[in-house]
C-alpha cells in the first residue's frame, strides 16, 4: 500500500517507516505535525494514512483533527489513528462515520506487530479496525442502556468483537464456534438493538458503533 504517516516522536516514526517498508509497502511521506499530513495527503493522495493524535504545536488533538479532516476532502484515503489514550469524542466520530476504510488503536497495540499490520490491511481494504480497548469504554458508555441489557453475555462477546472489525469467519475462529452460531447471535443482536439490516461489512460495523456512540 502506499501511505503517508504522521507521528512526532522522531524514534517511532522511524521505527514505523522501517516497519512499513520491510513489509513491501510504500512510505510516501512520513512527517510530524498535522497541517504537514494535510499536505502531504493532498499532495500524494494515499491509500492509509497512519496519523498519531496528539502532534505540534499544543500536542492535543492536532493529529485527529487532520485525520478528520482527510476523511472528509479525502474519502477514498483510509484513516488509522494511532493514540495514547481513548479520545472518547474524536473515537465514537471518527467510528460513526460511515464511509469506512477507519481504524483506531493504542499505541500500546503497535508493539504488537502482527496486530498492527492486520489493522493497517483491514483499513487499506476498505474494512474497519478498532482496538479492543477502544471498543470497551465505548460500550461502558452504554451500559445503562436498556437494549443493550438484554443481550446474553455470548451476544455481547459477539457485539465486542464484531464492533472490532471482525467479520462473523473470524469471530467464529475467536470464539471457537460455528459460523452458523455467529449468525444467529448477529442477527439477534440486530433484532435486540432495533438496528435495520445493512449490506456490507463495515455498513453493519458502523451502524453497531453509531448505536454505542449514540
Amino acid at each position: 500500500m502506499r501511505v503517508v504517516l504522521a507521528e512526532d516522536s522522531t524514534l517511532l516514526r522511524e521505527g514505523l517507516v522501517r516497519l512499513l517498508a520491510e513489509e513491501g509497502h510504500e512510505v510516501l511521506a512520513a512527517v510530524g505535525d498535522g497541517a504537514a499530513l494535510l499536505s502531504a495527503t493532498a499532495a500524494h493522495r494515499p491509500d492509509v494514512i497512519v496519523t498519531d493524535v496528539r502532534m505540534p504545536p499544543t500536542h492535543t488533538d492536532e493529529g485527529l483533527r487532520a485525520a478528520l479532516e482527510i476523511r472528509s476532502r479525502f474519502p477514498e484515503v483510509g484513516v488509522l489513528v494511532l493514540s495514547q489514550y481513548v479520545e472518547k469524542r474524536y473515537a465514537t466520530e471518527l467510528i460513526t462515520d460511515d464511509g469506512g476504510r477507519v481504524g483506531y488503536l493504542l499505541k500500546d497495540r503497535v508493539a504488537q506487530v502482527g496486530e498492527f499490520l492486520d489493522a493497517l490491511d483491514r483499513v487499506g481494504a476498505g474494512g474497519a479496525a478498532f482496538d479492543p480497548e477502544v471498543v470497551r469504554r465505548l460500550l461502558a458508555r452504554t451500559t445503562h442502556s436498556d437494549p443493550l441489557g438484554k443481550l446474553t453475555a455470548r451476544e455481547r462477546e459477539v457485539l465486542d468483537l464484531m464492533a472490532q472489525g471482525h467479520t462473523n469467519a473470524g469471530i467464529a475462529g475467536q470464539l471457537y464456534v460455528s459460523l452458523s452460531a455467529v449468525e444467529k447471535h448477529v442477527n439477534s443482536i440486530f433484532d435486540k438493538l432495533a438496528l435495520s439490516h445493512t449490506s456490507g461489512y463495515s455498513r453493519r460495523v458502523l451502524a453497531v458503533l453509531r448505536y454505542l456512540g449514540s
